[in-house]
């Protein structure tokens, strides 16, 4: 009798877990040489062998505005896809993040008998920590990128498992400045400054303006300054280049400013300072050993509206100072995202450098807590709860 082919689905949303998926793809394939994948992703996962129904990209939306517009669309997707899914038989449901679409999926997959697993836990710690038994409802097993979040699953009787980051495993323990910059055609000395207005149309939309203003007042200050900001994708870039042509700061930074596709983290490493929005970009830079200046606005109707009912249970958002327990890093959120403090925060790096070399040993701590071979051990906690059901 032959062995049977497993068949593994899917569903990943934006470049993040598009990356996560493809690790995870790989490492089941050493384990499962057979195994045949499908459902909801990107380049990534497509390169590592995987069947995309639909692409990654129809999940990214930000904020309840957002949301709210792509929502008949999304639910009409999530319709059809669980039926697809259920159609196919798979061994496993893995939703990689994308919580408001795919916990969704795994509960009514659970609940026709699909075993389900959650890869990279909702931010529990942060945000209304008693999500973590609704989650335990819909995810056989949670796949925690983070060493404080297992604790909080277990004391509502979830099964979570600390897998470690695969950033952490990708990024070296010690970046290389002067060949990140010769392949990135930067000069090896002068200031560079790594913008990243995330890689969304909305994160770019409210802060590419700021951003951008903020780079011209360092400019003035620092007139050798190099501005270099990746964008994610053609549309990302479309998207910045529309917010660059209607704004001032494109006279004042002239030709500092160069706008390049991909190539964020080499960008990161090749720079003396980071300023991004908040988001997984603010981990690659602490990988990177760089100090950031991070900044995040969403619609003021949303942020009204988590703070009004209390749903926020931190006071950082960024990974570093959330990781660290401390603001290693300074955050200007909503109304304190403006040019001119922004401008101030990413002048501190640069003319205080005692300060920003003290970061390094702590960021190399941080990395070494997560350097955990995440994706062969996402993988292996995936077969256990598909052996657990096979036999």
């Amino acid at each position: 009798m032959s062995p049977r082919v497993h068949r593994v689905a899917i569903v990943a949303g934006e470049a993040s877990g598009d990356l996560l998926g493809a690790g995870l793809i790989d490492s089941l394939r050493e384990r499962w040489p057979d195994a045949e994948f499908a459902g909801i992703g990107g380049e990534r996962m497509r390169a590592a062998g995987f069947s995309a129904w639909h692409d990654a990209g129809e999940l990214a939306v930000m904020g309840l505005a957002e949301v709210l517009r792509h929502l008949p669309r999304l639910l009409r997707l999530r319709r059809r896809l669980r039926e697809r899914v259920l159609e196919w038989r798979p061994d496993v449901f893995v939703g990689i993040d994308a919580p408001d679409f795919n916990l969704g999926v795994e509960r009514w997959l659970k609940a026709r008998g699909v075993a389900t697993v959650h890869y990279v836990s909702p931010s529990v710690w942060a945000w209304r920590e008693g999500r973590a038994a609704k989650i335990g409802r819909s995810a056989d097993r949670v796949l925690c990128l983070f060493p404080m979040e297992p604790a909080i699953y277990a004391k509502h009787g979830v099964d979570a498992r600390f897998v470690g980051h695969p950033l952490a495993d990708e990024m070296a323990l010690e970046s290389d400045r002067a060949s990140a910059r010769t392949a990135l055609g930067l000069p090896a000395v002068g200031p560079v400054l790594a913008m990243l207005p995330g890689s969304r149309t909305g994160e770019i939309e409210k802060l590419g303006a700021d951003f951008l203003a903020a780079a011209a007042l360092v400019r003035e200050a620092m007139p050798d300054l190099r501005v270099v900001a990746p964008m994610a994708n053609r549309h990302a870039r479309q998207v910045f280049e529309h917010v660059l042509a209607q704004s001032p700061a494109r006279e004042a930074l002239g030709d500092s400013l160069r706008v390049i596709d991909g190539d964020a983290r080499s960008l990161m490493v090749a720079s003396d300072v980071v300023l991004l929005a908040s988001g997984t970009a603010t981990l690659e830079a602490m990988l990177a050993k760089r100090p950031m200046v991070v900044a995040y606005k969403v619609a003021a109707s949303t942020y009204r509206l988590v703070k009004g009912l209390g749903m926020l249970k931190v006071d950082r958002y960024a990974l570093p100072n959330i990781l660290a327990g401390e603001e290693l890093v300074p955050e200007l959120m909503q109304q304190e995202c403006t040019p001119d403090r922004l401008a101030a925060a990413v002048l501190r790096w640069f003319r205080e450098p005692a300060v920003a070399d003290a970061l390094g040993p702590r960021f190399m701590k941080l990395h070494q807590d997560l350097r955990r071979n995440a994706s062969s051990q996402a993988a292996d906690a995936i077969v256990e709860v598909v052996s657990s059901r096979h036999g």
